[in-house]
Protein backbone atom coordinates (compact mmCIF):
# COMPACT_ATOMS: atom_id res chain seq x y z
CA UNK A 1 0.00 0.00 0.00
CA UNK A 2 1.28 3.63 -1.06
CA UNK A 3 1.42 6.89 1.42
CA UNK A 4 -2.00 7.71 -1.86
CA UNK A 5 -3.85 4.62 -0.53
CA UNK A 6 -3.23 5.01 2.96
CA UNK A 7 -4.53 8.66 3.07
CA UNK A 8 -7.79 6.50 2.28
CA UNK A 9 -7.95 5.35 5.83
CA UNK A 10 -7.03 8.96 7.36
CA UNK A 11 -8.81 11.81 8.60
CA UNK A 12 -7.97 15.16 6.98
CA UNK A 13 -7.74 17.42 9.26
CA UNK A 14 -6.68 21.24 7.93
CA UNK A 15 -6.24 23.71 10.56
CA UNK A 16 -6.90 27.35 10.00
CA UNK A 17 -4.96 30.34 11.65
CA UNK A 18 -3.90 34.17 10.99
CA UNK A 19 -4.11 37.98 12.62
CA UNK A 20 -7.76 39.06 13.57
CA UNK A 21 -8.97 40.93 9.81
CA UNK A 22 -6.56 38.51 7.70
CA UNK A 23 -10.05 36.41 6.34
CA UNK A 24 -10.01 33.21 8.76
CA UNK A 25 -13.89 33.94 9.19
CA UNK A 26 -14.34 33.74 5.03
CA UNK A 27 -11.99 30.74 5.22
CA UNK A 28 -14.24 29.00 7.58
CA UNK A 29 -16.90 29.65 5.53
CA UNK A 30 -15.54 28.54 2.24
CA UNK A 31 -14.35 25.09 3.91
CA UNK A 32 -17.69 24.66 5.14
CA UNK A 33 -19.39 24.97 1.25
CA UNK A 34 -17.05 23.09 0.31
CA UNK A 35 -18.37 20.73 2.20
CA UNK A 36 -15.68 20.85 5.41
CA UNK A 37 -17.24 19.65 8.84
CA UNK A 38 -16.51 23.22 10.80
CA UNK A 39 -15.09 23.45 13.80
CA UNK A 40 -14.31 27.42 14.86
CA UNK A 41 -12.75 28.74 18.21
CA UNK A 42 -13.26 25.19 20.15
CA UNK A 43 -10.87 25.20 23.67
CA UNK A 44 -6.97 23.66 22.81
CA UNK A 45 -7.18 20.99 24.98
CA UNK A 46 -10.53 19.39 23.71
CA UNK A 47 -9.12 19.23 20.39
CA UNK A 48 -7.77 15.61 20.39
CA UNK A 49 -10.57 14.47 22.14
CA UNK A 50 -12.45 15.28 19.01
CA UNK A 51 -10.73 13.62 17.01
CA UNK A 52 -9.97 10.63 18.92
CA UNK A 53 -12.07 8.03 16.85
CA UNK A 54 -12.55 6.73 13.90
CA UNK A 55 -12.32 9.28 10.00
CA UNK A 56 -15.73 10.53 8.77
CA UNK A 57 -16.29 10.79 5.60
CA UNK A 58 -16.15 14.31 6.05
CA UNK A 59 -12.49 16.44 5.84
CA UNK A 60 -12.76 18.57 9.16
CA UNK A 61 -11.55 22.24 9.27
CA UNK A 62 -10.50 24.07 12.75
CA UNK A 63 -10.59 27.21 13.11
CA UNK A 64 -7.52 28.75 15.74
CA UNK A 65 -6.87 32.42 16.49
CA UNK A 66 -5.67 33.98 19.37
CA UNK A 67 -9.67 34.37 20.84
CA UNK A 68 -9.12 30.48 21.73
CA UNK A 69 -9.26 29.70 25.07
CA UNK A 70 -6.40 28.20 26.46
CA UNK A 71 -4.33 29.89 23.70
CA UNK A 72 -0.62 30.23 23.66
CA UNK A 73 2.17 29.59 20.43
CA UNK A 74 3.41 26.61 21.99
CA UNK A 75 0.24 25.17 23.21
CA UNK A 76 -0.81 25.20 19.54
CA UNK A 77 2.60 23.74 18.25
CA UNK A 78 1.80 21.10 20.45
CA UNK A 79 -1.11 20.45 19.83
CA UNK A 80 -0.02 20.54 15.71
CA UNK A 81 2.59 18.18 16.87
CA UNK A 82 0.39 16.10 18.72
CA UNK A 83 -2.17 15.42 16.24
CA UNK A 84 0.68 15.24 13.35
CA UNK A 85 1.74 11.91 15.33
CA UNK A 86 -1.16 9.79 14.71
CA UNK A 87 -1.21 7.71 11.66
CA UNK A 88 -5.04 8.33 11.33
CA UNK A 89 -4.49 11.77 10.97
CA UNK A 90 -3.72 13.77 8.08
CA UNK A 91 -3.13 17.10 9.41
CA UNK A 92 -2.38 20.33 7.29
CA UNK A 93 -2.02 23.84 8.46
CA UNK A 94 -3.17 27.31 6.68
CA UNK A 95 -2.11 30.38 7.93
CA UNK A 96 -3.71 33.81 6.43
CA UNK A 97 -1.33 36.52 6.29
CA UNK A 98 -1.78 40.04 5.71
CA UNK A 99 0.31 43.22 5.82
CA UNK A 100 -0.21 45.39 9.04
CA UNK A 101 -1.42 48.48 6.94
CA UNK A 102 -3.99 46.45 5.04
CA UNK A 103 -5.73 44.49 8.68
CA UNK A 104 -5.21 48.17 9.73
CA UNK A 105 -7.95 49.28 7.02
CA UNK A 106 -10.00 46.21 7.20
CA UNK A 107 -10.51 47.45 11.13
CA UNK A 108 -11.23 50.82 10.37
CA UNK A 109 -13.66 49.89 7.74
CA UNK A 110 -15.61 47.96 10.14
CA UNK A 111 -15.00 49.50 13.31
CA UNK A 112 -14.26 46.27 15.30
CA UNK A 113 -12.52 46.71 18.34
CA UNK A 114 -8.89 44.41 18.42
CA UNK A 115 -8.95 41.36 20.47
CA UNK A 116 -6.01 41.84 21.87
CA UNK A 117 -6.38 45.95 22.34
CA UNK A 118 -9.94 46.26 23.39
CA UNK A 119 -9.28 49.47 24.73
CA UNK A 120 -6.35 50.94 22.94
CA UNK A 121 -5.90 51.36 19.42
CA UNK A 122 -5.95 49.04 16.11
CA UNK A 123 -2.33 49.23 15.39
CA UNK A 124 -1.08 48.17 18.99
CA UNK A 125 -3.66 44.97 18.97
CA UNK A 126 -2.09 44.27 15.28
CA UNK A 127 1.56 44.90 16.26
CA UNK A 128 1.38 42.33 19.20
CA UNK A 129 -0.92 39.89 17.60
CA UNK A 130 1.38 39.97 14.71
CA UNK A 131 4.33 38.89 16.51
CA UNK A 132 2.44 36.55 19.00
CA UNK A 133 1.21 34.79 15.77
CA UNK A 134 4.56 34.76 13.92
CA UNK A 135 5.86 30.93 15.74
CA UNK A 136 2.53 29.50 13.60
CA UNK A 137 3.44 31.59 10.50
CA UNK A 138 7.18 29.95 10.64
CA UNK A 139 5.45 26.70 10.63
CA UNK A 140 2.36 26.33 8.43
CA UNK A 141 2.06 23.78 5.50
CA UNK A 142 0.12 26.45 3.47
CA UNK A 143 1.03 30.55 3.64
CA UNK A 144 -1.57 32.41 1.87
CA UNK A 145 -1.54 36.26 1.84
CA UNK A 146 -4.24 37.89 1.37
CA UNK A 147 -3.34 41.41 1.16
CA UNK A 148 -4.47 41.86 -2.22
CA UNK A 149 -7.53 38.95 -2.12
CA UNK A 150 -11.16 40.11 -2.25
CA UNK A 151 -13.53 37.39 0.24
CA UNK A 152 -14.52 35.95 -3.17
CA UNK A 153 -10.82 35.21 -4.34
CA UNK A 154 -9.90 33.89 -1.17
CA UNK A 155 -12.90 31.73 -1.44
CA UNK A 156 -11.03 30.76 -4.87
CA UNK A 157 -8.18 30.25 -3.44
CA UNK A 158 -8.87 27.76 -0.90
CA UNK A 159 -11.74 25.60 -3.38
CA UNK A 160 -8.59 25.12 -5.71
CA UNK A 161 -5.96 24.18 -2.76
CA UNK A 162 -8.13 22.05 -0.27
CA UNK A 163 -10.76 20.82 -2.45
CA UNK A 164 -12.37 17.74 -0.15
CA UNK A 165 -11.28 15.35 -2.81
CA UNK A 166 -9.73 11.87 -1.70
CA UNK A 167 -6.63 10.74 -3.59
CA UNK A 168 -3.93 12.47 -5.72
CA UNK A 169 -5.36 15.20 -7.89
CA UNK A 170 -2.74 17.40 -7.89
CA UNK A 171 -3.98 21.52 -8.42
CA UNK A 172 -1.56 23.58 -9.80
CA UNK A 173 -2.13 27.14 -10.00
CA UNK A 174 0.27 29.23 -12.34
CA UNK A 175 1.14 32.43 -10.85
CA UNK A 176 2.31 35.94 -12.57
CA UNK A 177 3.99 38.67 -10.51
CA UNK A 178 6.52 41.32 -9.86
CA UNK A 179 9.69 40.87 -9.00
CA UNK A 180 9.69 45.08 -8.28
CA UNK A 181 6.85 43.86 -5.70
CA UNK A 182 8.97 40.70 -4.17
CA UNK A 183 7.93 36.89 -4.82
CA UNK A 184 4.81 35.88 -3.57
CA UNK A 185 4.72 34.00 -0.15
CA UNK A 186 3.81 30.02 -0.92
CA UNK A 187 5.51 29.76 -3.90
CA UNK A 188 6.55 25.77 -4.34
CA UNK A 189 8.36 27.11 -8.12
CA UNK A 190 9.59 30.46 -8.97
CA UNK A 191 10.83 31.01 -13.12
CA UNK A 192 11.97 34.43 -14.09
CA UNK A 193 10.66 35.90 -17.87
CA UNK A 194 13.14 38.76 -17.41
CA UNK A 195 15.26 37.36 -20.24
CA UNK A 196 12.54 37.91 -22.87
CA UNK A 197 11.88 40.95 -24.87
CA UNK A 198 9.80 43.56 -22.60
CA UNK A 199 6.50 45.39 -24.19
CA UNK A 200 6.96 48.01 -21.41
CA UNK A 201 9.30 49.77 -24.06
CA UNK A 202 6.87 50.17 -26.40
CA UNK A 203 4.72 53.17 -25.76
CA UNK A 204 1.45 51.79 -28.18
CA UNK A 205 2.04 48.28 -25.76
CA UNK A 206 2.97 49.90 -22.33
CA UNK A 207 -0.72 50.21 -21.10
CA UNK A 208 -2.06 46.91 -22.05
CA UNK A 209 -0.96 43.22 -20.67
CA UNK A 210 0.29 39.81 -21.40
CA UNK A 211 -3.58 38.53 -22.23
CA UNK A 212 -3.66 41.34 -25.74
CA UNK A 213 -2.89 39.83 -28.87
CA UNK A 214 -0.53 42.77 -29.64
CA UNK A 215 1.68 42.29 -26.57
CA UNK A 216 0.98 37.95 -27.48
CA UNK A 217 2.81 38.80 -30.46
CA UNK A 218 5.58 41.07 -29.45
CA UNK A 219 6.99 38.14 -26.98
CA UNK A 220 5.88 35.41 -29.38
CA UNK A 221 8.68 37.29 -31.82
CA UNK A 222 11.09 36.71 -29.26
CA UNK A 223 12.93 32.97 -30.87
CA UNK A 224 13.99 32.70 -27.11
CA UNK A 225 10.68 32.32 -26.20
CA UNK A 226 9.71 28.63 -28.11
CA UNK A 227 12.76 26.41 -26.56
CA UNK A 228 12.18 27.88 -23.28
CA UNK A 229 8.62 26.98 -23.45
CA UNK A 230 9.28 23.72 -24.33
CA UNK A 231 12.22 23.24 -21.52
CA UNK A 232 10.01 24.61 -18.79
CA UNK A 233 7.31 21.92 -20.00
CA UNK A 234 9.28 18.92 -19.92
CA UNK A 235 10.26 20.08 -16.24
CA UNK A 236 7.25 20.62 -14.88
CA UNK A 237 5.89 17.65 -16.69
CA UNK A 238 8.62 15.76 -15.38
CA UNK A 239 8.10 17.16 -11.65
CA UNK A 240 4.05 17.07 -11.23
CA UNK A 241 4.26 13.39 -10.93
CA UNK A 242 6.47 13.14 -8.26
CA UNK A 243 4.64 15.82 -6.34
CA UNK A 244 1.22 14.18 -7.02
CA UNK A 245 2.99 10.84 -5.96
CA UNK A 246 4.09 12.23 -2.77
CA UNK A 247 0.63 13.49 -1.56
CA UNK A 248 1.07 17.00 -2.41
CA UNK A 249 -2.45 18.39 -3.15
CA UNK A 250 -1.85 21.71 -4.25
CA UNK A 251 1.56 23.18 -6.27
CA UNK A 252 1.94 26.83 -6.47
CA UNK A 253 3.67 28.31 -9.42
CA UNK A 254 5.62 31.67 -9.75
CA UNK A 255 6.23 32.89 -13.40
CA UNK A 256 7.77 36.54 -12.40
CA UNK A 257 9.24 39.71 -14.82
CA UNK A 258 9.93 43.68 -13.88
CA UNK A 259 6.61 44.68 -13.76
CA UNK A 260 4.24 41.59 -13.49
CA UNK A 261 1.98 42.69 -16.56
CA UNK A 262 3.68 41.59 -20.15
CA UNK A 263 5.34 39.07 -19.91
CA UNK A 264 4.74 37.18 -16.30
CA UNK A 265 1.27 37.14 -17.60
CA UNK A 266 1.64 35.33 -21.28
CA UNK A 267 3.89 32.90 -19.87
CA UNK A 268 1.52 32.30 -16.73
CA UNK A 269 -1.49 31.84 -19.13
CA UNK A 270 0.71 29.97 -21.95
CA UNK A 271 2.10 27.27 -19.34
CA UNK A 272 -1.13 26.80 -17.93
CA UNK A 273 -2.85 25.87 -21.12
CA UNK A 274 0.34 23.82 -21.98
CA UNK A 275 -0.25 21.89 -19.02
CA UNK A 276 -4.03 21.51 -18.94
CA UNK A 277 -3.68 19.95 -22.25
CA UNK A 278 -1.37 17.51 -20.66
CA UNK A 279 -4.45 17.17 -18.21
CA UNK A 280 -3.49 18.57 -15.00
CA UNK A 281 -5.95 20.59 -12.98
CA UNK A 282 -4.37 24.19 -13.42
CA UNK A 283 -6.07 27.78 -12.70
CA UNK A 284 -3.83 30.75 -13.14
CA UNK A 285 -3.94 34.30 -11.12
CA UNK A 286 -2.40 37.72 -11.98
CA UNK A 287 -1.43 39.36 -8.93
CA UNK A 288 -0.13 42.57 -10.43
CA UNK A 289 -3.05 42.36 -12.44
CA UNK A 290 -5.38 41.89 -9.74
CA UNK A 291 -3.45 44.76 -7.63
CA UNK A 292 -4.61 46.89 -10.29
CA UNK A 293 -8.18 46.10 -10.47
CA UNK A 294 -8.82 46.34 -6.78
CA UNK A 295 -7.06 49.94 -6.85
CA UNK A 296 -9.37 50.90 -9.80
CA UNK A 297 -12.22 49.73 -7.77
CA UNK A 298 -11.63 51.75 -4.66
CA UNK A 299 -10.98 55.20 -6.37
Amino acid sequence: MDNRENSFLQQRVVIVMGPSGAGRSTAISALEDAGYEVIDNMPLSLIPRLLNGAPIKRPIALGIDTRNRDFSPDAVLGLIQQLSGHEHLNVETVYLDCQPDILLHRFSETRRRHPLSPTGSPEQGISKECALLKPLRACADILLDTTALSPHDLRDELRERLHPKTGGNLAVTVQSFSYKRGMPRGLDLAFDVRFLRNPHWDKGLRDLNGMDMLVSDYIGADLQLAPFQEKLLDMLTFLLPGYEKEGKAHLLIGIGCTGGQHRSVFITENIAKLLAGAGWQVSTRHRELLRREHKGESQ
